[in-house]
Parts: structure tokens; C-alpha cells; sequence
């Protein structure tokens, strides 16, 4: 009896073994900043050898994108499965905290038994949960896992990142004068040598996958491991990352799924699809594929494993503040259609942004604009933005022709229009509430907390946010009558609202707002009277601003006070105070200020 106890717990163990075994090793290679310009994807003038013969016997994904065209908060979305705007996790680059039952994907696979891994990148846009890896450092890899055990592995490739491009390469492998130009960059060296350098930058990082995929083989390892390839955001020249076109959302992503797992995927292996994928579906696939539980609050649907749900009708996207410099989208994207809803329209698209500045492109592009020397098209990146944009991608993979006006496309534009606002809604987006005040409800809550509280008039907002950025007088009244509601918010979106329409009838509310409780408001309605004549309580307001303790109100006030310009010169005292030698990576009040004091103060 007592041999056979012990057969039967030798038969338990032994299963079990073969349980943790049969789990697939997943690995992630991540390149940063690239749209699909890879051969596979069809780009001819792009040198990608290895990823092209490795997506000829995966699956590629030909609608995949990010959540944000940049890396941070799309990381976000990776790491937690869930919209950064629900979380408060929107502007780059932040640490707003999230609610305590929202735990990081790697955690999942590490209490199911994963070898956690990542090689080193994090950039998690939230307070970070460091017991998530086994390891996670320029050295980590899944070698140093146990025998047996099965791994998720995650892999950087930086070479490709925006900051490539900071310094001019001499000697290049891509000819700039072949390089393939979008229509709407112009047509100087800078430029061309820019792309050119990027291509091969793309180059360098398609060796660096390679690579990888050698070490995994001669591990013995390739058949027992699902390997995702696939771009953090889209880039990575000006107009693309940081924007919300397909320039900066649209990412490649190709999946191989060794022999032993190909029953976990409906395609097979060596095809293209159309689903739409975004990072929303990367971490409950994840799961679906190790066999573990998608927890309810994750937002994304599995398209792989043995959790598949059906596909999304649409793709959602959003853009908040981009270090120093506050601006505020939303978009959604259909297999033909991007969808585009600017919450800011006065900001033109190319606000000044010292990181994105160094590369020598952008300073070209703008001093081509500066000479008068750009066509329409090329012109539009340094002018203020239509309320709604609408494109048709198919037909214009650039985005250059908006159809939002056109009545043709009157019924998608309503269509989209609909579904962006019915997103905003279901995802309890908090990205409405200024930064100046979502600071300071994240030092007491998760604004995800927040938002579920009961205080978040999340329909009423939008509704004031609509209004104010729409560009229609007929407003204006309405607009004047919520300055004066109880909720900061509501009040913040009225100011901004007679900003944007620069509507006269609206001057003596706005004087009052300047005495408004909070910052964010004050600071709208101060910029609003600049426009209206009052200059000099306008000036006065955002340069007492700068005094506040507040960290985004004072970088809201830089924004307005640099779009002001010359007369804003009697707030240089208080922004040079703002200024620090060193300014860490939140510093964005310094780095505002640094930006000011250089243009206004010379």
C-alpha cells in the first residue's frame, strides 16, 4: 500500500513536470521607433534580410499599433494590459500611480512558474513593480533560468531609437539621394540624410534580431518557443512619433509559432492578416498562450492561445502631453479609415520639443517653413490643427488628405466620430482633467480610483470638451455659462473653449476665472484674455503661476507664456528660477522654462 502511495505521488510530480515543460517559452524582440519599414512589409528601399525570412514562416500582422506613438505610455499598455488613459497613465513621461489589483504582465507567468526576463528597457510610465522579473538588466536572459523551467524573455533593441539620429553619420550604407521621401517632408539634405541614417539604423537592428534568433536556435530552444517581433511605437523623423497618424501608431508585428504550437493560433504559419491588433491584446495573448487567466480588468482581447476572443471593430489611440509640451488627442482606426479628434486645435502639430529638436531634420524643416519654401502639404506640420481629421489609409498611407470636410465621407466621419466618443465613455477616460489637477487627485487616489468614485462627471466633461474645441461661435454662450460650473474640470474646458474661439463676449468671465481656484484654470483663462486685449492681467496671471507648487501647472503656464512670445518678457525673472543645471527626467517645468528664457529672453 505504501509503494503504491508513492507510485501514484511519482505519477503526480512526473505530470506536473511534463506540465511546466509543455508551457511555451515565449520571447519578445523589440525594436523602438520604427513603423513597418521592413521588406516583408513591402518597403523595397529598407535592408531587412533576417525579419523578412523570418515572417515568411510566421504570421504578420498588417494592422498592429500601438495605443501611443510614443514609448512610455505605450509600454504602459503593454505591461498592464490596460488604456493608459483609464489608468492615468497617459502623459509622457509620468509615475501617477494605479490601482493596487493591476498587476504587471511578467508577475502572471512568474507566479505560474515563468522564468521572467527583460534585457533592459523598461519605461513602465507608472511606479514600478520591480518583483515582476527574476531579472532585469543590460545582462538578463532566459540562460540563466532553471533547467526545465519555462521563460518569457524580453529583449530591447535601442539601435533604432529616435536618439540614432542626433548625431550625422558620415559614411552611409542607404544612398540619401534614393531614400523615399513622405509628401509631407521637404526635400533638403538634412532630411535626406536623416532617412537615410534611419534606414540604416533599421538595418543594424535586423542584424541584432538575427542575432537572437541564432542564440535561441543553437540553444536548442527554437522549437519550444513562440517568438513576437514588433515595434514599440512608430517613428521615428518628425511627424511620426509623438503623432497620431499611421506614421506613429502603426507598428510591424510578425509572431512564429513553432510546429508544437500551432494549434494556438487560427492562421498559419508563413501568412499575412488584416486583424486589428493593438498593445491592449499583447498581455491577455500572453496569458491565453501560457495557459493562465485573463484577469477581468484587462481591457485587450486574446488573439492567440487558448483564450481567442473575436476581433475589434476599431483600434483606439491617444496623444497627452509629450515632455514639456501639453497637447491632446484621441483617434480611431478601422481596417480603412483613421479617425482623428484634436481636443487642442490651437497648438499647431509642430510644438517645440528640445529632445525632438535635435535631430537636424526638424531643424530644416522649420527653417524651410520659416523661408516660405514648403508646399501646402509640407506646411501644415507648423499650423494649427482641424478639430477632426478623417483618412483614408488605404488610399493615402501618409495622411495628407483630410476628408473631414468632405461630404462624401459624411457617414464614416459620424461613424467614427461616434465610436471615439463611445470609447472615452466605456475606458472611464481620465485624460480630460488637466494635469495641474489630475497631480493633485493622483496624490491621494489612482485616478482610475477616482474615476469609478463617483466624482468623475466623465459625460458632462466631454460634452464641454467637444463644445470648446469644435471652432463654432454658436457656442460661445454655452461656453461662458460652464466657466462658472462647481466642477474645475468643466470650468478648465469652458476657459480653453474661449481661448480657442478667441470669443470676445466671453472677456469678463474670464477676467474672473483669473482669480479661479485652481491653477489650470486661471492659466486658461489668463491666455484666452492675452488674446482679447488684456494683456497685461493675462501676462501678470501666468507669470504668477509660475510661483505655484505645482509641477504641470507651472509647465501649463510656460506653454501659454511661449506662445505668447516677446510680451511675455516680465515672466523671464520667474522662469529662470525654474531652470536647474541638471533637470532629472520629470523636470519638464525646467526644461519649459530653459525654452522660454532662450527665446523670449534674448
Amino acid at each position: 500500500m505504501k509503494k503504491l502511495k508513492y507510485l501514484v505521488l511519482f505519477f503526480i510530480l512526473a505530470a506536473g513536470r511534463l506540465s511546466a515543460q509543455e508551457k511555451p517559452n515565449i520571447l519578445w524582440i523589440v525594436s523602438e521607433d520604427n513603423i513597418p519599414m521592413l521588406g516583408a512589409y513591402g518597403d523595397t528601399f529598407a535592408t531587412t534580410p533576417n525579419l523578412d525570412a523570418f515572417a515568411a514562416r510566421s504570421i504578420l500582422y498588417k494592422n498592429a499599433f500601438s495605443t501611443a506613438p510614443v514609448c512610455a505610455p505605450s509600454r504602459n499598455t503593454l505591461i498592464t494590459g490596460m488604456y493608459p488613459p483609464s489608468l492615468g497613465t497617459e502623459h509622457m513621461r509620468s509615475v501617477y500611480p494605479v490601482p493596487s489589483y493591476v498587476k504587471f504582465l511578467p508577475k502572471y507567468l512568474r507566479e505560474a512558474g515563468y522564468y521572467t526576463t527583460n534585457n533592459s528597457k523598461k519605461d513602465y510610465n507608472t511606479t514600478d513593480q520591480t518583483d515582476a522579473w527574476d531579472e532585469s538588466s543590460n545582462n538578463a536572459t532566459y540562460k540563466n533560468r532553471k533547467e526545465g523551467q519555462p521563460f518569457f524573455a524580453v529583449f530591447n533593441l535601442n539601435v533604432s531609437h529616435e536618439s540614432s539620429l542626433f548625431e550625422p553619420v558620415a559614411k552611409l550604407k542607404h544612398d540619401p539621394e534614393q531614400v523615399p521621401l513622405p509628401p509631407y517632408h521637404p526635400n533638403t539634405p538634412e532630411m535626406k540624410h536623416d532617412w537615410a541614417q534611419y534606414y540604416d539604423k533599421i538595418e543594424d537592428m535586423d542584424g541584432q534580431f538575427g542575432k537572437l534568433l541564432n542564440e535561441l536556435k543553437e540553444a536548442g530552444l527554437a522549437e519550444n518557443t513562440i517568438v513576437f517581433y514588433y515595434g514599440d511605437n512608430g517613428g521615428v523623423l518628425a511627424r511620426s512619433k509623438r503623432f497620431m497618424y499611421e506614421s506613429g501608431l502603426h507598428v510591424p508585428l510578425i509572431i512564429h509559432l513553432p510546429g508544437k504550437y500551432e494549434h494556438l493560433a487560427n492562421l498559419k504559419q508563413g501568412t499575412k492578416t488584416d486583424r486589428l491588433v493593438t498593445f491592449l491584446d499583447f498581455a491577455p495573448t500572453i496569458l491565453s498562450l501560457a495557459g493562465i487567466g485573463i484577469p477581468d480588468y484587462m481591457q485587450g482581447e486574446a488573439f492567440l492561445g487558448t483564450q481567442q476572443n473575436a476581433e475589434h471593430q476599431y483600434a483606439y489611440g491617444f496623444r497627452g502631453r509629450m515632455d514639456e509640451r501639453i497637447d491632446f488627442s484621441r483617434s480611431v482606426r478601422d481596417k480603412r479609415f483613421r479617425y482623428i479628434r484634436n481636443y487642442l486645435p490651437h497648438k499647431i502639430y509642430g510644438q517645440y520639443l528640445e529632445y525632438l529638436w535635435r535631430a537636424p531634420s526638424v531643424q530644416s524643416w522649420q527653417n524651410e517653413f520659416k523661408a516660405g519654401k514648403l508646399n501646402e502639404v509640407q506646411s501644415k506640420f507648423w499650423q494649427e490643427k482641424p478639430a477632426e481629421e478623417l483618412f483614408d489609409v488605404i488610399a493615402d498611407p501618409h495622411n495628407v488628405k483630410n476628408l473631414a470636410e468632405d461630404p462624401k465621407y459624411g457617414k464614416e466621419l459620424v461613424r467614427l466620430r461616434k465610436a471615439n466618443e463611445a470609447w472615452i465613455l466605456k475606458s472611464e477616460d481620465v485624460g480630460f482633467i488637466p494635469e495641474a489637477i489630475f497631480s493633485e487627485i493622483a496624490s491621494s487616489m489612482p485616478l482610475r480610483d477616482y474615476a469609478k468614485s463617483g466624482k468623475y462627471n466623465l459625460k458632462y466633461i466631454l460634452e464641454t470638451a467637444n463644445l470648446a474645441s469644435s471652432r463654432k461661435p454658436e457656442y460661445t454662450n454655452e461656453l461662458i455659462k460652464r466657466i462658472a460650473d462647481p466642477d474645475p474640470t468643466v470650468r478648465y474646458w469652458a476657459a480653453t473653449g474661449l481661448l480657442i474661439l478667441k470669443a470676445k463676449t466671453g472677456k469678463d468671465v474670464l477676467i474672473k476665472a483669473c482669480g479661479d481656484s485652481e491653477p489650470a484654470v486661471r492659466i486658461a483663462a489668463a491666455e484666452a484674455l492675452y488674446n482679447l486685449g488684456e494683456k497685461k492681467l493675462s501676462i501678470k496671471t501666468l507669470t504668477d503661476a509660475l510661483n505655484v507648487t505645482n509641477v504641470p501647472a507651472r509647465v501649463q503656464a510656460l506653454n501659454a507664456l511661449s506662445n505668447i512670445g516677446k510680451d511675455a518678457a516680465p515672466a523671464l525673472e520667474n522662469a529662470r528660477k525654474l531652470i536647474r543645471t541638471e533637470p532629472g527626467m520629470f523636470d519638464y517645468d525646467s526644461r519649459a522654462a530653459k525654452d522660454f528664457v532662450s527665446r523670449i529672453g534674448k
